[in-house]
């Protein structure tokens, strides 16, 4: 009887627990939620509107990003394409324009894709505007910024240029803010690894 009040207690509390009758009873606290899905569930359109599933991308690490053409941060471009032109056969580095922060991002997806070929010179994989934050989130995001159903992170973006670091098998391993520039020690290796 004690053992279930303490169980019950316990969940309550956000520890799961297994008791067992020999005295040896183990208990643990979760860190991580255990993930209901992957990256690999979602399908996105490409900036040239084509339909895109992310599993195409299996075996590969991810970086998503979430960017615009008019923003302080809007250099990252160059270092995306760096660390996609030096690192592509690790990770494949996934842009996503977004208009939420300030009105960044005013462009049509053909000027979004003109504007990052002219001036940074952008080979990597560009995707149609979306929203990344708000009551109109793409579907994507909202699994990106949702610990209970990605397992490891619940960021949202704060600002252009967040970024998500999905592993091989496509699950979120790690949330970057927009001042962690792409071809950061840290980031670098958290890729290489």
């Amino acid at each position: 009887m004690k053992a279930l009040l303490l169980s019950g207690l316990l969940a309550a509390a956000g520890f799961s627990c297994n008791f067992t009758s020999s005295p040896t009873s183990a208990m643990t606290t979760e860190t991580t939620a255990p993930a209901t899905g992957t990256v690999y569930d979602f399908t996105v359109k490409s900036i040239d509107g084509k339909e895109v599933k992310l599993s195409q991308y299996k075996g590969k690490k991810l970086l998503i990003v979430n960017t615009a053409s008019e923003c302080g941060y809007t250099p990252q471009y160059k270092e995306l394409e760096e660390l996609y032109q030096k690192h592509g056969d690790k990770v494949v580095v996934l842009g996503f324009p977004a208009n939420n922060f300030g009105g960044q991002e005013p462009g049509t997806e053909a000027q979004i894709a003109a504007f990052c070929e002219k001036n940074y010179g952008v080979t990597f994989p560009l995707f149609s505007k979306i929203s990344v934050k708000g009551s109109d989130t793409a579907p994507l995001y909202q699994f990106l910024a949702d610990k209970a159903k990605n397992g490891a992170v619940a960021d949202a973006p704060s600002w252009n240029f967040c970024k998500y670091l999905v592993d091989e098998t496509g699950h979120v391993v790690a949330f970057y803010p927009s001042k962690v520039k792409p071809m950061s020690d840290e980031l670098v290796a958290a890729i290489l690894k």
